[in-house]
């Protein structure tokens, strides 16, 4: 293993300063990256100024228009939430809400705490709250997380400090909903009700009631935050002086950035060779914490072959053609090689360690115990009238899912079309070009992750399978929409994990999209670094971070 010790940093740079010298550091330098950072150090005073990296993009901070994890890193640090979780805790409480409960079967409450503001110096009231979730269903964009609120009915404001949820029908998971990016507070006298803001006016406006506040920005390159004077909610004010995060287009650079100490946090992502070689150099420690990251497969029912806008349009043909894909693709092959194990074999569509996780897709697919079987994909085809080879397209995006997408994809081709019944062809695609193509029924299969929103089984399944859906593939099923209100309905907790099982299976005959990996969180820190948290929540949070 290479070794090294990590270079305390001599100096400090904040806000508009740290921003300039990273930009000058990008012009030059071997990996575009210079070798001054944003820790204090030992001049810095107080917790100093953190610098992260990621290769994680992320769409938009404007709450209605983005549903990535790398957006709503940045949402959690500069938006309020009434409901909301402190680092190392999954369950909600309180935010900016002094209080909040269901004060009837389909109705939630919830009491603001007084003399709110944002950062801009106006007033965060009942209005606002209300006007944040209208936008999200009013504006419903197709890469926006309003679907998560599609049990939400109406919300009113009795007065300038209480909201009342209207639910359609009884939700036991809508507090944690009320966590989830979905739920970010907006000023209404900044967004405007039926259309998105650019992310410089946001910042511009000083539009933020969150811990942090955006002092510097560049799309995909750096965010300076510092701690928000005006927030009053759960998390309390930051331990630290500010933080930036850089965005890197390579993991192999945004692993010299925190070996050669010019980032003092790597998060998401890396590849799994250097987690583990990074485990043992002198100076860093590598976090871990509970995965509920998962990543899948998309089927877009209407371009993929026999989908219903082809010319051969047959839907008994196009199911026949997903469950191949099923029993061919060896997951523990592909964990094992492209991931070294970071990511596990997933068989269902709800992971691992959550309530009614289940193994439909191995019971279902495949040989019976999680191996492929390519003479049952044959026969599935033949019965179908499907001709072989069948020729399929899968789109996929090393920028946003790591650079072992590349590994992954290449191998999942392979695996199909050493069997003779597939004529695979996968292509990278940019990020911001692959989220707004996935939706324009260009790609007949894709890759996607998922982050979840909060910890609950139904986070893996209303979003993904009921019509309307964020995937945009046209899949629908009223017999699953069905069910879905079913299960998040149901107060009896036994009875609700068996109604999630049962879903599982449901979706699985369906098999709109193939679930294929589970992921653990994983941050490598500088040793100077404390307070780095990576909980169920899947939350982020940076005001614990300290430098020491």
């Amino acid at each position: 293993m290479r070794h090294s010790t990590i270079p305390r940093r001599s100096r400090a740079l904040t806000g508009t300063a740290l921003a300039a010298a990273l930009l000058i550091s990008a012009c030059g330098g071997e990996d575009g990256n210079g070798d001054e950072g944003g820790n204090g150090g030992e001049e810095g005073g107080g917790a100093g100024d953190i610098l992260i990296g990621t290769t994680d993009v992320k769409v938009t901070i404007d709450p209605a228009g983005s549903y990535d994890n790398a957006s709503f890193l940045i949402m959690n640090q500069v938006y309020p939430f009434l409901l909301n979780s402190q680092p190392g805790e999954s369950d909600v409480e309180p935010d900016i809400a002094e209080t909040a409960e269901f004060t009837g079967e389909t109705e939630f409450t919830v009491t603001l705490k007084e003399g709110l503001t944002f950062a801009n110096g106006n007033e965060l009231t009942a209005s606002d709250v209300k006007f944040s979730f209208d936008r999200q269903t009013d504006i419903m964009h197709e890469n926006g997380p309003a679907y998560l609120l599609s049990n939400l009915e109406s919300v009113e404001t009795p007065d300038d400090h209480t909201v009342v949820f209207h639910l359609a029908e009884p939700d036991q998971t809508f507090p944690q909903v009320l966590s989830s990016p979905a739920a970010p507070i907006v000023d209404e006298e900044v967004f405007p009700a039926d259309e998105l803001l650019a992310d410089d006016d946001i910042v511009a406006e000083q539009a933020f009631a969150g811990p942090y506040v955006i002092d510097d920005y560049s799309f995909n390159d750096i965010v300076t935050l510092s701690p928000n004077e005006a927030y009053e909610g759960l998390l309390g004010a930051p331990e630290n002086d500010s933080v930036t995060i850089e965005y890197y287009s390579e993991s192999s650079n945004l692993r010299m950035a925190v070996e050669q100490g010019d980032v003092d946090i790597a998060y998401r992502t890396l590849l799994a060779t250097d987690v583990d070689d990074l485990r043992e150099v002198d100076g860093l420690n590598v976090i871990d914490g509970p995965g509920g990251e998962i990543r899948y497969m998309v089927f877009n029912l209407a371009v993929m072959p026999y989908g219903t806008q082809t010319e051969e349009a047959d839907a008994e043909a196009a199911l026949a053609v997903r469950q191949a894909v099923a029993d061919i693709l060896d997951r523990e092959e592909i964990s094992e090689q492209a991931f070294l194990s970071s990511y596990t074999p997933l068989y269902s569509f709800v992971p691992e360690g959550l309530t009614g996780a289940n193994q439909a897709l191995m019971e279902l697919y495949g040989d019976g115990s999680g191996g492929p079987d390519a003479d049952r994909a044959a026969e599935r085809l033949e019965e179908a009238g499907v001709e072989t080879p069948v020729e399929l397209h899968i789109e996929y995006g090393t920028d946003r899912y790591g650079e072992a997408s590349a590994d992954e994809y290449a191998m999942i081709r392979d695996q199909l079309n050493e069997t003779g019944l597939f004529d695979v062809t996968i292509q990278s695609t940019e990020w911001t070009q692959f989220t707004e193509e996935r939706t324009q029924d260009i790609y007949p299969a894709h890759q996607l992750g998922w982050f979840p929103d909060y910890s609950d089984a139904d986070n893996y399944l209303s979003p993904f399978f009921h019509s309307e859906n964020f995937l945009a593939n046209h899949f629908s099923d009223e017999e699953i929409d069905a069910a879905l209100i079913d299960q998040v309905t149901e107060e009896d907790p036994e009875e609700r994990e068996a109604k999630i099982e049962e879903l599982q299976y449901m979706v699985a005959e369906h098999l709109p999209t193939l679930p294929m990996q589970q992921g653990a969180q994983t941050a490598v820190t500088a040793d100077y670094i404390d307070g780095v948290v990576l909980d169920g929540s899947f939350k982020f949070r940076f005001g614990s971070i300290t430098a020491e």
